[in-house]
C-alpha cells in the first residue's frame, strides 16, 4: 500500500458493524432475510477497504470479483465510494481515480460504480453542495446514478431524519431521482417487508411516491430475498405504481446483464414483476435508452419514463393475448 492510503486508510475506514440492522435500528423479522441484506452491507465494506488498501486498479478488480456469488457488484459500488473520497482529498485531481476506474477495469459495473460514487458525495459537503455540478461532467445519463446513490446514503444512514434539508439544494428533475435512491434504502431499512416499504412511501410527497417504487422494485430485483408469492404480494402493494416497480427491477437485470453475473433472484423478480426474462427487460432498458437524447438536461428521468411506457405497453399485450386465449378456450 502506497504511503499516502497508508495515512488515510485509518481515517477512512468504516466498522463493519455500522451495516448490521441492530447498529442502524432496522427492523426485519425473518433472521435469513436479515442476514442476506447484513451481508450484502458487508460485501459493499469488503469492497470499500479493498480500494483503501490497492492502489493498482487491475489487481483491484481481481479482489473484487472473487466476492462471487452474484454479490461482485456490491463490492464495486464500496470501492467507487473509496475511490470518489480519495480523490476528493486532493482538489487538483478530482474523480482520477473514479474515471480512470470507470473506464478501465470497473467498466461492467459501470452502474453500481455510479451510485457508490452518490455514497462519497453524501460524506463530502463541497460535492454534496454542487452535487448536480458534479454529475455534468460525467456521463450524462448515468451519472444521475450518483444522485440514486445520494438518495440511498441518506435513506440508509439518516431514516429517521427529515427529508427537507437534504433535497432542499436539489432541482426538480434530481429530486425524483433522490428518492429512487431512497426507496431503495427501504429494502433494507424495511428488512424486505412489504407492508412497512408501503406505509413509509405513503408518507412521501406523492409526486415522489412512483419513484421510489421505481427504487423498492430496483433494490428487490437486485439484492433478493423474496419468494413469488411474496413478489406478487409486492407488486399488489404497488398497485397504480407497478410499472415503477416494474421499471425498477429492468433496471436491475440490465446491470446485472452488463456485469455479466445474473442470479436466480433477478430472473424471478422479473419475471413476476415485469412479466418477461431478465434478458427481455434488459433489452427494453437498451431500447428505451437508445431513444434517450443524452444531451437533455433530464436525460435519465426521460429514460425512466420511456421504459415504463415500453413496460405498461408490454403489459397490455399480454393480458390481451391472455384475453384472447381465454375467450378461444371458452369456444
Amino acid at each position: 500500500m502506497p504511503s499516502t492510503l497508508k495515512l488515510l486508510h485509518p481515517l477512512l475506514k468504516i466498522d463493519p458493524r455500522e451495516v448490521e440492522f441492530a447498529r442502524r435500528g432496522f427492523t426485519c423479522s425473518r433472521p435469513a432475510i436479515r442476514e442476506r441484506l447484513e451481508d450484502v452491507g458487508r460485501v459493499f465494506l469488503q469492497g470499500y477497504h479493498a480500494a483503501l488498501e490497492q492502489s493498482d486498479q487491475e489487481q483491484l478488480a481481481a479482489r473484487l470479483n472473487q466476492v462471487g456469488a452474484g454479490h461482485e457488484g456490491f463490492a464495486y459500488e464500496g470501492a467507487a465510494m473509496a475511490l470518489v473520497l480519495l480523490d476528493g482529498m486532493n482538489p487538483w485531481k478530482q474523480w482520477l481515480r473514479f474515471s480512470s476506474f470507470v473506464a478501465g477495469p470497473g467498466r461492467r459495473h459501470i452502474y453500481m460504480l455510479y451510485v457508490g460514487a452518490g455514497w462519497a458525495c453524501a460524506r463530502l459537503l463541497w460535492l454534496r453542495a454542487r452535487i448536480e455540478s458534479v454529475i455534468c461532467k460525467l456521463d450524462p445519463v448515468l451519472g444521475w446514478l450518483v444522485i440514486d446513490g445520494y438518495g440511498f446514503h441518506e435513506g440508509y444512514f439518516h431514516w429517521r431524519a427529515r427529508l427537507q434539508p437534504r433535497i432542499s439544494r436539489l432541482s426538480a428533475g434530481a429530486r425524483h431521482v433522490f428518492y429512487q435512491g431512497l426507496g431503495r434504502s427501504l429494502w433494507f431499512v424495511t428488512g424486505a417487508d412489504s407492508s412497512s416499504i408501503t406505509r413509509t412511501i405513503s408518507a412521501f410527497a406523492p409526486q415522489f411516491h412512483a419513484d421510489a417504487w421505481s427504487g423498492v422494485g430496483l433494490g428487490c430485483a437486485y439484492a433478493g430475498g423474496m419468494n413469488r408469492a411474496e413478489l406478487e404480494e409486492l407488486r399488489g402493494y404497488a398497485a397504480s405504481h407497478s410499472t415503477a416497480l416494474a421499471q425498477g427491477a429492468a433496471f436491475a437485470a440490465k446491470a446485472r446483464q452488463q456485469a455479466e453475473n445474473p442470479t436466480l433472484h433477478t430472473e424471478l423478480a422479473c419475471e413476476v414483476l415485469c412479466g418477461m426474462s431478465t434478458e427481455q427487460a434488459a433489452a427494453l432498458c437498451d431500447q428505451s435508452f437508445e431513444q434517450t437524447a443524452s444531451l437533455h438536461p433530464d436525460a435519465y428521468q426521460r429514460w425512466r419514463g420511456l421504459l415504463q411506457k415500453e413496460l405498461a405497453l408490454s403489459n397490455q399485450l399480454r393480458n390481451s393475448d391472455q384475453e384472447l386465449t381465454a375467450s378461444a378456450s371458452q369456444k
